[in-house]
C-alpha cells in the first residue's frame, strides 16, 4: 500500500476541497510533508486525522474541540468524545421531531385555509393570544413584505413564513370607521413567547379569496355588521393571512382573514 497521497487525490477522495486541507494545515490538525518536488504529501497519520475531522465536523463540533481530541486521544477522551456526540445527536434529533411536527402542522393549516367558509361573516371567541410585533406602518405590499421578514429574522430557526397563519397586519379600525380607508399600522406574528397581548373575546371574522384589495370592502362590511346586530367594535381590525405570497405566486389563491373584536352594545 502507498504511504503518501498528494493533495489532489486527498481532495478527490475525501472531497474535500484543497483550501480546507490547506487551513487544517494552518491550524495543525495534519501534518504533510513536502516531497522531493515541493508537493504537500499525506501519511496514513493524516488520512486517520481527516477522517476524524470530517466527522466531527459533520455533527459541529468546533475545530479547538477537534484540536484538543486529536492533539490526546486516548481510550479515555475517546469515551468522553463519544458522550458529546451522543449528547448532540440526540438534540439533533430533539429538533428535527420538532420540526417535523412543525412541517405537519403548517400542512393541516393549509388543508383548513383551503376548507375555509368564504365571504360569510362569523361570531367566534378567541382566548387572549400573545404575539410579536413591528409597530411601523406601511402603504405598499412590499413594505409589508420586509416588516415581516425583520420579524421572522427574530428568531430564524423558530419562525416560518410558508403556510404559516400566525402571521398579519394590524389596521385602525378608527380610519376605516371615519374614512372608509385602510391604514396598516403594524405587523405581527402570533407566538406564546411574544411580548404583546392580543385580548380574548368576541370576534367577528371573515375570510375571502384574491387580492388584498379586498380588505377595505370587508372591513367595512364587518363594521356594518357590527352596528346592525348590536355589537360595539374594540381595537383594531386583524388581518391574518392564511394563504399568501411565501405559500403561492398566484393571488387568486390568496386567503385573508378580517378579525374585528366586539362587546354588546
Amino acid at each position: 500500500m502507498r504511504k503518501y497521497f498528494r493533495i489532489g487525490e486527498i481532495s478527490r477522495l475525501y472531497h474535500i476541497g484543497v483550501d480546507s486541507l490547506r487551513y487544517y494545515e494552518e491550524l495543525g490538525l495534519i501534518h504533510p510533508h513536502r516531497g522531493e518536488s515541493g508537493y504537500r504529501m499525506y501519511s496514513m497519520e493524516d488520512i486517520w486525522r481527516l477522517n476524524v475531522i470530517r466527522e466531527l465536523r459533520e455533527l459541529g463540533f468546533p475545530m479547538e474541540r477537534i484540536r484538543q481530541y486529536l492533539d490526546c486521544h486516548t481510550v479515555d477522551t475517546t469515551l468522553d468524545l463519544l458522550r458529546e456526540e451522543q449528547a448532540m445527536l440526540q438534540q439533533k434529533l430533539e429538533q428535527l421531531q420538532k420540526t417535523q411536527m412543525n412541517v405537519a402542522r403548517r400542512m393541516e393549516i393549509l388543508r383548513q385555509a383551503q376548507e375555509r367558509p368564504l365571504e360569510h361573516i362569523a361570531v367566534e371567541q378567541y382566548e387572549q393570544r400573545r404575539f410579536y410585533s413591528i409597530h411601523e406602518g406601511y402603504s405598499e405590499e412590499h413594505e409589508m413584505d420586509v416588516l415581516i421578514k425583520r420579524l421572522v429574522n427574530m428568531d430564524q430557526e423558530h419562525f416560518y413564513v410558508i403556510g404559516n397563519n400566525q402571521i398579519g397586519t394590524l389596521i385602525s379600525r378608527s380610519t376605516a370607521e371615519r374614512t372608509g380607508k385602510l391604514q396598516y399600522e403594524a405587523v405581527f406574528l402570533m407566538d406564546e413567547g411574544g411580548s404583546g397581548i392580543l385580548p380574548g373575546g368576541t370576534y367577528l371574522t371573515v375570510s375571502y379569496q384574491g387580492p388584498y384589495e379586498q380588505s377595505e370592502i370587508w372591513a367595512q362590511r364587518l363594521l356594518d355588521y357590527a352596528r346592525e346586530n348590536g355589537w360595539t367594535p374594540v381595537g383594531d381590525i386583524l388581518e391574518v393571512l392564511w394563504v399568501d405570497i411565501h405559500t403561492t405566486e398566484r393571488v387568486e389563491e390568496h386567503i385573508t382573514e378580517l378579525q374585528l373584536r366586539v362587546e354588546r352594545s
